[in-house]
């Protein structure tokens, strides 16, 4: 209970670290907020439905500084952002409730194995100075996928989003920037969809330490997007991508 953490302050500190980590590299590479903290949750214990909805409390404040800090630093493309955040907060909804009621684990290896090739591909593009610019046409339906993969699974919305549009060609800084702030209204509406369906009791007193972690990360992560070179910010997600989605992908079939 949140009322554990707060008698021994020192229990959030572990917390505190991994929301500080998670974020630093969500805000700067566009993913990993969700599976780094859902699978640690779920590693000490908190139930599927319980983990996601913590994490994705904690999301709900460390997505709005990032995605302030995104905009501040020019990194959101604006007609890209409406094109994904409508249909990922509708399918969120979708994602969210469905969970309260079934497991979505069993799609989860075959969305593991397509993402850690997915990564593999996008790291080979970045260290070949492969990446050419150009418009994504697949948009909405990413967001729709997204958004119930996020819901549904404690995470994925940047790791689905975010590669995928990289893989058509748009601009790396762009892209981080505007899935990261397209998630705060993602983030907002899953979890009040918790809240509507599970009750204030699905939050753990370690959604404060992640949320605390998260906060103070949040700004640094949108300052690295923009300042890092784009085949090095191409290669840095992919090589995420890959190690976060295989090791999902073990644990999932172990």
């Amino acid at each position: 209970m949140p009322t554990d953490f707060l008698a021994d302050p020192a229990v959030l500190v572990p917390f505190i670290l991994i929301g500080f980590a998670a974020q630093m590299i969500d805000g700067a590479l566009g993913m990993a907020f969700g599976q780094i903290s859902s699978t640690l949750l779920i590693t000490l214990g908190v139930p599927p439905a319980a983990a996601s909805a913590g994490v994705h409390t904690a999301e709900t404040f460390t997505t709005a500084v990032s995605g302030i800090s995104h905009v501040a630093h020019r990194n959101v493309d604006w007609r890209l952002f409406f094109r994904i955040v409508i249909p990922g907060v509708l399918a969120g909804i979708t994602g969210a409730y469905l969970l309260t009621q079934i497991s979505a684990e069993a799609a989860k290896p075959v969305v593991l194995t397509y993402l850690t090739g997915l990564g593999g591909y996008l790291f080979y593009r970045g260290v070949m100075h492969r990446h050419t610019e150009r418009q994504p046409k697949i948009v909405a339906p990413l967001g729709v996928i997204g958004g119930f993969l996020d819901a549904a699974g404690g995470g994925g919305w940047g790791a689905i989003v975010t590669s995928n549009l990289l893989v058509q060609g748009s601009n790396p800084r762009k892209t981080i920037g505007t899935v990261n702030t397209a998630e705060f209204f993602l983030t907002v509406t899953i979890s009040a969809t918790f809240i509507a369906t599970l009750g204030w009791a699905a939050f753990t007193g370690a959604t404060l330490g992640l949320l605390i972690g998260g906060v103070i990360a949040a700004p640094f992560g949108a300052w690295i997007a923009k300042r890092v070179n784009p085949d090095r910010l191409l290669t840095f997600v992919g090589a995420l991508l890959t190690l976060t989605s295989s090791f999902g992908l073990y644990r999932a079939i172990t």
